[in-house]
């Protein structure tokens, strides 16, 4: 699931950075303006951003029920088949777990809100530019604070999907858990 988003990730970059060519006047694809090629743009950009945020959110649930069982010790066999005497050995590494998937949203969400705030407010400007209610300064101005805030954004998104991943494969193996498994 990270290799995807990271995929989807770098789409939406190279859909942003052909919407904005075809603001500046280059023509990137035949029969198509700028206003024809930011409205699905952006509404790419409002999935996969919201994919990527369940993403992180999801990793922390997981490893946060992870460590809930270890640490109070109650249904202990969803998680082991035969459950073990010193169980408690495993609550260390949990808590690790735990931290770094916090980690992971913290580092990452509040970008995924910043792109999506900044996204709308240039989108819905863009469209009052376009019906003579703002200067295009200003549709400009929000626009590139949304590329700014997405470049920063990828990055931190593209590295931590891919912590993520380790860390379930390594949450997945600790306890044996399918890899099929969330």
């Amino acid at each position: 699931m990270a290799y995807l988003l990271r995929i989807l990730n770098v789409l939406m970059i190279i859909g942003l950075i052909i919407v904005f060519l075809s603001a500046i006047g280059i023509d990137t694809l035949p029969e198509q303006n700028h206003l024809g090629l930011a409205i699905p743009y952006f509404i790419f950009a409002i999935f996969v951003q919201a994919f990527t945020m369940f993403y992180f959110i999801g990793v922390g649930r997981f490893t946060k029920n992870i460590y809930e069982i270890i640490s109070t010790g109650q249904r202990l066999d969803e998680l082991f088949e035969e459950v073990p005497e010193n169980f408690k050995k495993y609550e260390d590494k949990t808590k690790k777990f735990f931290f770094d998937s916090e980690t992971f949203k913290r580092q990452t969400i509040p970008w995924t809100m910043l792109m999506l705030t900044l996204g709308t407010l240039a989108f819905l400007l863009g469209g009052a530019h376009d019906t003579g209610l703002v200067k295009k300064y200003i549709h400009s101005g929000v626009s590139y604070g949304f590329a700014a805030a997405s470049a920063i954004g990828f990055v931190r998104q593209w590295v931590y999907l891919g912590k993520a991943h380790i860390h379930l494969r390594r949450i997945k193996a600790l306890f044996m858990i399918d890899d099929n498994s969330m």
